[in-house]
Parts: structure tokens; sequence; C-alpha cells
């Protein structure tokens, strides 16, 4: 039975929806995070961008979102409550504004659920992790995981898939070595996968072998839908294999989170590590000189971990390091 394993880390809080030790779906939430899906807060409206349609609204701290649909009488300076339906995502090249709707007439302001919360209210069985037991995540493909949604290479049986963020959408490639009607079913499904896995929403196009066949074209939009579950809505495979896939999109996903800063995901995940290396005596992080930097500057970080494991923390900078491979030592006295 699958169940979603959620880990409060440092900085972040973690979770993956696992069935028999393979992950279906993962999620991390930043505690820094702001303007989540589901807030209600109050709003004043900047400027109209589309008259009578679409606008900027400023809200208490100064952040902007998008507004639409304006309601009908609001002018700019008006005040009213907005409904994050979609938070800001940085997309290469360019950031689009956190998206907003007028709240509903009898809301009131108040903060989205969290993660954990929006988890234990799904029905799916949700289990806490500790970091003093076994480390089911790291069992289940954790690591793996994080590396494919970094890197952008997945490999499934025969072949490999390439993600690649663009502007305009998520793209996979599919390559291997098996006879094109194989591989073209083999990569649908493995991509079908990996944007359950990956939480990636939005405009999502996947680059098949070329199928000359009907047939052929159908059987692989078929592997496709049996392994990403709805909401979607997708094309049929043209003649030159490539299918595009829209799904909603209100967070950021996977791969656009790790990517967009990977000095604060390489952080946060050393902060994991130092949190289940055994020892009594120090923690000593290792790692490049902007992760360290990142660290000795978010002495809040610091000073959680050093609760957490009842020991002092150590920072050392080694510039031969890449970001992602930092690592730690543990002191034994």
């Amino acid at each position: 039975m699958a169940e979603w394993l959620v880990e409060a880390g440092i900085g972040e809080t973690r979770a993956a929806l696992v069935a028999d030790d393979v992950i279906l779906e993962a999620a991390i939430e930043l505690d820094d995070a702001t303007l989540r899906p589901g807030d209600i807060l109050p709003a004043r409206l900047v400027r109209q961008q589309v008259a009578g349609r679409r606008g900027i609204v400023a809200l208490a701290d100064g952040t902007e979102a998008l507004l639409e649909p304006l309601p009908a009488g609001l002018t700019e300076g008006g005040r009213l409550l907005v409904q994050i339906v979609r938070e800001a995502l940085a997309e290469p090249g360019r950031a689009k504004l956190a998206k907003a709707r007028p709240a509903a007439a009898d809301a009131v302001a108040a903060p989205a659920p969290r993660l954990a919360d929006r988890l234990a209210a799904s029905g799916t069985p949700v289990v806490a992790l500790s970091p003093y037991g076994p480390d089911r995540l790291e069992r289940a493909g954790w690591s793996e995981l994080i590396d494919e949604a970094t890197t952008g290479e997945i490999a499934f049986r025969g072949g490999g898939l390439r993600l690649s963020l663009t502007p305009a959408m998520t793209l996979f490639d599919v390559d291997g070595t098996l006879p094109l009607p194989e591989l073209a079913c083999a990569g649908a499904a493995a991509a079908g996968r990996a944007i359950r896995r990956m939480a990636i929403g939005g405009s999502i196009g996947i680059d098949l072998p070329t199928l000359a066949a009907k047939a052929d074209r159908q059987a692989a939009a078929a592997a496709l839908d049996a392994a990403l579950p709805p909401p979607f809505e997708r094309t049929a495979v043209n003649g030159f294999g490539f299918l595009q896939i829209v799904r909603p999109r209100p967070r950021t996903s996977l791969p656009e989170r790790l990517r967009d800063d990977p000095v604060g995901a390489a952080a946060r995940a050393l902060l994991r590590g130092a949190e289940r290396t055994g020892g009594s005596g120090p923690r000593t992080i290792v790692a490049a000189p902007p992760v360290v930097a990142l660290l000795e500057k978010r002495e809040d970080w610091r000073a959680a971990l050093a609760r957490r494991i009842g020991a002092e923390v150590v920072l050392r900078s080694d510039s031969a390091l890449a970001i992602s491979r930092g690592h730690v030592q543990a002191h034994h006295p």
C-alpha cells in the first residue's frame, strides 16, 4: 500500500509517496517560501495589464502577484482579498510572478496549509520520519531522484531520458537501443513516471523516436496514459514522434526547485546528511565555498542542526569540491 513519508528537515520539508520501496511522487517545501497556493492575503491593485481582465497587485510585504480576473469596478489603488493559485516560478531566463484570483466573498485572510498538513488531509496514510530510525527515503531512492532532477539524466531499461527546462516547456528527449516501437513505448512510460515523481506541470513535450505506423504511435501514447495519472491533457503522437502534455502547475517542479538554487539545495542536503551521521563529537561539513558561505550566513540552520544532534557544527571550505559534492565528517572523542 502506498504511503506518504514526510521528513521535517532543516530549511525544508521533504515528502515522498512510496509503494514497495519505490518513490511514486515527491515534493520539497521550503521553510522560507512565500505566497503558497491557498494563501488568502490582503492586496492592492497596482496597475491593470489588460483592462478589466488582468492586473498586478501588491501584497503587504511589497511582493507583487498577477491577479486574474479583475473584479468589476476595481480601480488602481483599490484593495481586496486575493487567493494565491500558483506560486512564483523561476523559469530559465525570466521569472513568473505568483498568480492570484479574487478571494471568495466570505473569505478571511489566512495562510495555506503546509505540505505535511495537506498530505495528512489527502486520505493517504502519512508516516512522519525520524532522523534516528532507518532512512526510508533513501531506501526508496531519494538521492537517485534528486540526482535525476538535478542532472536531467533518467535511465530506464533499454534507454534513457534527457530532461531539459526551457522557457516554453519542460522537454524529455528519448534515446536508447531498443527497436523503435519498443523504445517509444518504454520512453513514454518512463517520461510519465518522471513527470509524476518530479511534480512537473505546465506544458511538457516528449520527443519520441519517429514512428511510421499509426498503431505504434497509439501504443506509445497508451503507455504514457498508463504511467501518468490524471489530470492532464495531451496531443496524439505526431509523425515526427512528438507528444505534448499540459498539466496543472500550481507549484514549482522538483527540477526547477533544485536548479533554481543549487547552492541552497546542496546546503540543505548536507544538513540532512549531518543529522543522520552518527558520532558523539562535532560534525564537520565540508563543502564548496558558496555552500559554506550560505551555511555561515544561516546561523538559524546551524543552530537547529546543533540542537538536533547535540553536538557542535563545524564548517570547512574546499574549493576543489563541486557544489553538489560536499560531505560530512563525524568526530569520535
